[in-house]
């Protein structure tokens, strides 16, 4: 009977894959926001994106398409940061 060898493989995340699910996820939450604020004007939560999306101002459709660029651009920022680090520390743990 042969010995199985046992080698440990890290977990790893592939980049391009978390950098699209991460970008169309704020993409599909953005959206999800502005067709809110244009159902219940009243609760309107455009004071929230006001700091983290520059240059969208109210509630239009050029300010919707920046504001989709840039959440998608987000994504992808968010995944080129976590994603090698998340690789980085988990091959050295293992």
């Amino acid at each position: 009977m042969a010995a199985a060898s046992e080698t440990r493989h890290a977990p790893r995340i592939p980049i391009q894959a978390l950098g699209w699910s991460l970008s169309i996820f704020f993409a599909i939450t953005y959206t999800i926001c502005v067709v809110f604020d244009l159902v219940f004007p009243g609760q309107s939560m455009t004071s929230l994106w006001t700091p983290l999306l520059p240059w969208v101002n109210g509630i239009s459709i050029q300010g919707y398409v920046l504001g989709a660029a840039e959440t998608l651009l987000y994504g992808w920022f968010v995944a080129l940061i976590f994603g090698p680090l998340f690789n980085f520390f988990a091959e050295r743990s293992a």
